[in-house]
């Protein structure tokens, strides 16, 4: 039993010694040690920043992406009724969030002139399509949108009132004595105000917007033409929804034509796997230059310690004692620099999020263990080299070099 308690104390004894002789040698060369602690720190600070960025700028290139229209058009034989329109909804959202949008067309005649005419829910078409410039106001009751294209050849701007009527396709299609019938320049229907004009940069500056409630009051009730959904599906996820759809029969056997626009996702994966590549390669360089950094401080630290391993070795040190001094402390460096690296990268990561990308981020502690433990695994792995030269050292050569 006294065995026991003396071995016992005696391995207490080796651990303390052991540990102040790491401490002692850090404190005797704190300018090499702050060295390899600071190069630690720059590692781990640019991996746990860039890391943290990566997991934000994808869901912020989605929604600033989702921003610039539908990424999935979907169609029905007859129309879309609420009831359709709730289920074909319910389908893509069981997929991914998505925002939607449904649109009614009309042919009808502005001022004499043939146009087509879009009946929307204002704010669903607005949260859906945030890129859309427009200049006064969104349709509202008794008031219209009108397309870029379509307010200057009109010869109108905001504030301007038009008379809005429906055309008769079928006498639009007559010909009397050669000539189309004149009903098309017929200026009677109903007086409106341009409450706004979007410009788009795209075919929708050749339409005229008005409320679904304005529009179902001049033309009548029925269902919407086209529903629009900007989902946050991957491409992948979107092209099964395609099929599910095209597969999915509605109420009354009604048949629905889905449509994937993919230059959306397409550019959303694109841009978002180069931004990660950017990254990962700012990350690698960032810690081979934390390897090479730690790697020369050991190397001077080892050289400048070589008359005290010589000595140790005399006294009966073993290359393996020499070498488990020099690693855990490379590890503790390596540590040191890892935990404070981690505070720094967020807080630098933290404000990039807000300014940058107006996004709030939180502290990944899962991902703070991580970069810790690559910045110790580094330390270790950069010591390697110098400690392998410092347990070959010849304790009779250093000492009679003394």
């Amino acid at each position: 039993m006294a065995d026991k308690a003396i071995g016992a104390f005696a391995r207490a004894t080796t651990r303390a010694m052991f540990w102040k002789m790491i401490l002692l040698a850090g404190m005797r060369r704190r300018s090499q040690a702050l060295m390899a602690v600071l190069c630690a720190t720059i590692g781990a600070a640019t991996l746990l920043c860039l890391a943290t960025i990566c997991l934000v700028v994808p869901a912020q290139m989605s929604d600033e992406l989702r921003a610039y229209g539908a990424n999935l058009i979907v169609t029905a034989e007859d129309g879309f009724d609420d009831a359709s329109a709730c289920d074909v909804a319910g389908i893509v959202r069981a997929a991914a969030p998505a925002q939607a949008a449904l649109y009614r067309y009309e042919s009808v005649r502005i001022n004499a002139a043939p146009y087509t005419l879009a009946g929307i829910d204002a704010r669903d078409v607005r949260a859906l399509n945030r890129h859309w410039n427009v200049e006064g106001e969104w349709p509202s009751a008794g008031n219209v949108m009108m397309g870029r294209d379509v307010a200057a050849a009109l010869g109108v701007t905001v504030g301007s009132t038009v008379t809005i009527g429906i055309r008769d396709d079928e006498s639009d299609a007559t010909l009397r004595h050669g000539r189309r019938s004149t009903d098309i320049l017929s200026a009677d229907g109903t007086p409106m105000r341009v409450g706004g004009i979007v410009d788009t940069g795209g075919a929708e500056d050749a339409l005229v917007y008005a409320d679904s409630g304005d529009l179902q009051r001049l033309a009548g009730a029925r269902g919407a033409d086209v529903l629009e959904f900007s989902s946050q599906g991957t491409e992948a996820e979107l092209s099964t929804l395609v099929e599910t759809l095209q597969n999915a029969g509605g109420r009354g056997d009604v048949r629905y034509q889905a449509h994937q626009v993919t230059r959306m996702t397409a550019s959303n994966a694109r841009i978002i796997t180069m931004l990660r590549m950017l990254f990962g390669i700012v990350s690698v360089v960032a810690l081979a230059l934390t390897l090479v950094g730690v790697s020369t401080t050991m190397s001077s630290i080892v050289s400048r310690r070589r008359a005290e391993i010589g000595l140790r070795r005399a006294l009966g040190a073993t290359p393996r004692d020499i070498a488990a001094e020099f690693l855990t402390e490379s590890a503790l460096y390596g540590a040191v620099g890892g935990v404070v690296g981690c505070a720094a990268g967020y807080g630098i990561a933290h404000a990039l999020c807000a300014q940058v990308f107006e996004r709030a981020t939180a502290f990944n502690w899962w991902l703070a263990a991580v970069c810790v433990l690559v910045s110790v695994a580094l330390a270790i792995a950069a010591s390697m080299g110098p400690v392998r030269r410092a347990t070959r050292i010849d304790p009779a050569i250093v000492l009679r070099e003394e």
